[in-house]
């Protein structure tokens, strides 16, 4: 089953004007709709006073009209009432202040009594509606960010780090507090990391916080679970920011759910697809798209919109990255309140927007399609492993604004798909069986355990290709006390980094791979085996210490190989790069290579594999291909070069 569907919120309109919603919704192609998340004071007008009847009517409208429905706790906003009667349900942010009311995510997550009022209204919402035919999924809160850091908070921290660490003697040296003085002696000492402070501090508090959503999240679950049927699933949407852990988060769901918006950038299938495809790996089964965009959003500096064909490309390119579902926020722009120039399906007049035509048009698609791509997961030979405490750790210390973390992660991922491979992202925690070829753009936090775990895939016949500031510290933050990639790593690799630094201008970089230049950071290495070889070595350079050094090294060990690049390559570099990586793994050949502009993907189906291409230009682009195929969304017979139209899309089977 593939879903299409918005987000709906009937209770901010008159009842008489629900059905001619849910009759464009199916005029739509929809198949599902999305209520609740921010309904809490119309379902619970007073403490006590409870009012769900309004909500069974939409969704005995929904279902009536051929609509599933997910209905979500609406946690994320707690009602004007409680916030009043009780502000210790109310976060504090870093500066101390209690934030105040007439937002949203203004509760705090650790509030004992917040944590009760919700599992309250999960469970009044699931003993009404647990049950109820045409219900689907459950969607718990909306959009984890926001930590509070109130005293009672403090407390849980500290008790957190007493679990953890176990005595003080244990956190004093996994964080080297005998730098400037910050040893401490009693577990009430220990601060938030509020500004400056001690890497293993932030660290721990970033985890902490990760753990305190997963608390506040495990009791709405327990309280669905005890009156959902067993076969309804139960998500949270989550999103692109990296301040949560969203692996940890989504363990205890049923399936991973994401929340992907353009902004104000161009369409970058780039940028999208690795987001997509990292939730993709997150849990077993495919992932939903909860929200995106339907024209523009209005919380970007410069709100733009996407061209016209755009749209129905977009979902294309969630399908074609995996997604089950893809839902638009939202269906109708709400007459008040902070999101009045949020782009929606609808008109604020209540009639079809100009993308609803483009929304009607891959509804239409996806019903073709359908049985097909259904329970079908993408699977992938190649991986990028990147970690969330690489990202904090990093992203902490950066040491310059260019080493953006997604901007790196993506220089790795570009390159792939640009050469057809599908990409799975996963952790470092994940399983490396299966890959054939792992991409790590930074490594930053090494154990024991995930160095055995490297060493076995290599020597197994994968190939493991580290990037720059790799090995560089534990699990705690703290450096290791070797050079980078840490002993064991530079032991199998043959070589280690000397120095790293961040060059004034672009050094020149070449070898046997290709040539181009390197800026942003730049390692320098040192071969200590004879056998590992040097891909790339730097020329001159304003500072003159990477002059005729290794810039990228390899070595075969076992039946595989383990390489490293220590430097930020520019596009045509990195796409040399990681093509090498590539020819040098066993990795599966893709079957179509993309035109300029244009993205191609693997998705398995029932009686064998389809191929999704999609020109994301505004121009028409032309697909060579390797065969004849049939396109499933026309039925044409295509075979040869065959021209895309712009934002074109195309579902190709063998013919």
């Amino acid at each position: 089953m593939l879903y299409l569907g918005s987000a709906w919120y009937p209770e901010q309109w008159p009842e008489d004007r629900w059905p001619r919603d849910v009759a464009l919704m199916r005029q739509a192609e929809m198949n599902v709709v999305r209520i609740g998340d921010y309904a809490w004071s119309r379902l619970e007008p007073e403490e006590g006073r409870l009012d769900l009847d309004w909500m069974e009517r939409a969704i005995d409208l929904a279902v009536e009209h051929g609509l599933e429905v997910v209905i979500c706790t609406p946690t994320d906003a707690p009602p004007a009432w409680m916030t009043q009667r009780y502000p210790d349900v109310l976060r504090t942010d870093e500066t101390g202040k209690r934030v105040g009311h007439g937002g949203r995510r203004h509760f705090s997550p650790t509030s004992p009594r917040y944590r009760e009022f919700s599992r309250k209204i999960a469970s009044t919402l699931a003993q009404r509606f647990g049950r109820r035919p045409g219900v689907i999924g459950w969607q718990i809160g909306n959009e984890y960010v926001h930590p509070s850091y109130d005293e009672a908070t403090l407390e849980l921290f500290h008790s957190y780090l007493e679990r953890k660490h176990g005595s003080l003697d244990v956190l004093n040296r996994r964080w080297g507090t005998q730098y400037w003085s910050q040893t401490y002696t009693a577990w009430s000492q220990v601060p938030f990391p509020v500004g400056w402070h001690n890497p293993g501090l932030v660290l721990d508090h970033s985890r902490f916080v990760t753990q305190c959503f997963v608390d506040y999240q495990r009791d709405q679950i327990d309280a669905l679970r005890e009156h959902v049927s067993p076969d309804r699933w139960i998500t949270h949407n989550s999103h692109g920011y990296d301040k949560i852990d969203w692996r940890t988060i989504s363990q205890d769901l049923d399936l991973a759910s994401w929340d992907v918006y353009v902004g104000d950038r161009a369409m970058d299938p780039v940028r999208l697809g690795w987001i997509s495809d990292r939730c993709r790996c997150l849990r077993p089964r495919p992932h939903w798209i909860m929200e995106t965009q339907p024209w523009h959003v209005n919380w970007s500096p410069v709100n733009r919109t996407l061209p016209k064909g755009g749209f129905r490309a977009l979902i294309w390119h969630y399908l074609a990255h995996g997604a089950e579902a893809v839902l638009f926020w939202q269906w109708r722009a709400g007459l008040g309140g902070q999101e009045q120039y949020h782009g929606t399906v609808l008109g604020h007049d209540g009639e079809p927007g100009p993308a609803y035509g483009e929304i009607q048009r891959a509804g239409r698609e996806m019903k073709r399609v359908a049985g097909v791509f259904a329970d079908q997961r993408v699977r992938a030979d190649v991986a990028i492993v990147q970690g969330y405490t690489d990202c904090w750790a990093i992203e902490g210390q950066r040491m310059t604004p260019a080493f953006d973390m997604a901007d790196h992660l993506s220089n790795y991922y570009r390159p792939l798909r640009k050469a057809g491979h599908d990409v799975d992202v996963i952790d470092p925690a994940d399983p490396f069986e299966g890959y054939r070829l792992i991409l790590a753009p930074s490594l930053h936090l090494l154990t024991p355990e995930l160095v055995g775990r490297i060493e076995a895939f290599v020597r197994q016949g994968g190939h493991f290709l580290l990037g720059p500031r790799s090995g560089f510290k534990d699990e705690h933050n703290a450096l290791l006390p070797s050079r980078q990639p840490g002993d064991r790593l530079a032991e199998l690799l043959g070589a280690s980094v000397e120095g790293y630094l961040i060059p004034a201008e672009r050094v020149p970089a070449a070898g046997p791979i290709g040539s181009g230049w390197a800026d942003v950071w730049t390692e320098f290495l040192t071969c200590s085996a004879d056998d590992a070889q040097v891909l790339l070595s730097y020329g001159a350079s304003v500072e003159g210490w990477s002059e005729g050094r290794a810039a990228m090294v390899t070595r075969r060990v076992g039946e595989g190989r383990i390489s490293c690049l220590g430097a930020w390559l520019e596009a045509s570099l990195m796409e040399a790069a990681v093509g090498w990586a590539c020819e040098h793994s066993a990795a599966s050949t893709p079957a179509l290579a993309p035109a300029v502009g244009v993205e191609v993907s693997r998705r398995p189906g029932r009686d064998g594999e389809r191929l999704i291409v999609i020109n994301h230009q505004a121009a028409p682009a032309v697909a060579d291909l390797p065969r004849a195929y049939i396109d499933e969304l026309t039925g044409d017979r295509l075979e040869g070069s065959v021209e895309l139209a712009p934002h074109g899309v195309m579902v190709l089977r063998e013919a």
